[in-house]
């Protein structure tokens, strides 16, 4: 049953406390990879790659490319990744990007990964965005080219519990402003 869209924005959290005995399914894993798939994107260029990491052995790899300088020492109980990586836009959206002075990749990978980690929130998963890793070790591991760009791994696992923190956010009325 699909819940109320509101309720799961309300819902989704980033996690730091995952249970390090409950595996991600794959079947789940791939809905949020399609989520992410259907996300919009300028010209759809589609700029990303999911890279989905489940091996326990690269998963151990990957990890400490997160945590340098003492980072995110709860992804120890993290047992799934997903490597979000741009890659080189099609001529349109880069023509558009030097005429506008915009960059549309990032922005239409935060559309994906945002809907790869609603998609993983509504089939009872928890997703954290990483954006503190090494991103030449992260290319190394797993052969990108110098032109594919590592900008976010997406952690994937079960929360230990469901008890939600309340959202710490600025007051809406420093945030949307309405011109009628």
């Amino acid at each position: 049953m699909m819940s109320d869209y509101f309720d799961l924005v309300k819902r989704r959290e980033s996690c730091r406390n995952f249970d390090p005995e409950r595996i991600v399914e794959k079947e789940k894993l791939t809905r949020c990879a399609e989520a992410a798939w259907l996300a919009p994107s300028a010209c759809n260029g589609q700029p990303w790659k999911y890279l989905i990491v489940t091996n326990p052995e690269l998963a151990a790899q990957l990890r400490p490319m997160m945590q340098e300088l003492g980072m995110n020492k709860f992804l120890n109980a993290c047992n799934a990744f997903a490597v979000v990586v741009q890659e080189a836009t099609v001529l349109k959206v880069s023509a558009s990007q030097r005429l506008k002075d915009q960059d549309f990749a990032p922005i239409d990978i935060g559309f994906s990964a945002s809907q790869f980690c609603y998609a993983a929130a509504e089939q009872g998963l928890s997703t954290c965005v990483i954006g503190w890793h090494n991103e030449l070790k992260i290319r190394e591991l797993f052969g990108l080219t110098k032109t594919e760009r590592v900008r976010l791994v997406l952690a994937v696992g079960y929360a230990k519990t469901d008890k939600l923190r309340t959202k710490q956010r600025k007051p809406i009325e420093d945030v949307v402003k309405y011109y009628e």
